[in-house]
């Protein structure tokens, strides 16, 4: 038998309330990240210096899993919930029409569990060339990995510029929806609050993802 806490953590509202708090938890990290990524526009040595006491932090490898641990329970619960919704109304609707205003309804809510799986794919791309991509120390001091370099050598070709600057879009759009759809599920779902979340999404996302899609634009434009 399934205790009370799993019931109610599988119920509608348990599951919205798991994806809410996953998703900005993972929000409040991705800005985190922007900012520290945004030390690349600072040069090589403070880039470098960052990334290096990020890696050699002795938290690092709790904090990763933790990471981890949220982005599959996010991505586990979206889809089921995604699954769910559809069990329960299998005919699409012949027409979808997206309304503005106060509506949740939008291109980015219609579209969140596309653009979540194609973000996650980006994700173990961006992993595997940035962690477990090309190893290069630097000149001053061996034991400091220059990722900088690694990073200088990724943008440089045009098609991951590309790449990540359409992801980047993508995780904007996500988050175009994802934020106030997050607030919402922890109690911020009242008519004096949407409309002030929704322009607040807006503003974040477009800041996020335009800080991210900056990065390898401004790598492959001035190296």
């Amino acid at each position: 038998m399934s205790s009370p806490i799993r019931r109610v953590l599988s119920s509608t509202v348990g599951t919205k309330l798991l994806i809410g708090l996953t998703g900005l938890a993972l929000f409040v990290y991705l800005i985190i990240h922007l900012a520290g990524n945004a030390l690349i526009f600072a040069g090589q040595d403070a880039f470098n210096v960052y990334a290096h006491a990020l890696i050699s932090n002795p938290l690092i490898i709790p904090l990763e899993i933790g990471l981890l641990l949220l982005f599959l329970v996010h991505i586990y619960k979206a889809i089921t919930n995604y699954v769910k919704n559809l069990a329960a109304r299998p005919e699409a609707y012949d027409k979808k029409a997206y309304a503005g205003h106060t509506s949740r309804k939008s291109v980015a809510s219609s579209t969140m569990i596309v653009t979540g799986i194609i973000v996650a794919v980006f994700l173990i791309i961006h992993v595997k060339q940035f962690k477990f991509g090309s190893y290069y120390q630097t000149v001053a001091d061996a034991g400091v990995r220059d990722l900088y370099r690694t990073e200088i050598e990724v943008f440089s070709n045009p098609f991951w510029v590309a790449f990540y600057v359409m992801a980047t879009l993508l995780v904007g759009l996500h988050l175009r929806h994802g934020i106030a759809s997050g607030f919402q599920s922890i109690g911020f779902d009242h008519p004096m609050y949407t409309r002030r979340l929704t322009m607040w999404s807006l503003v974040l996302a477009v800041i996020i993802s335009g800080g991210l899609a900056a990065i390898p634009v401004w790598v492959y434009f001035t190296h």
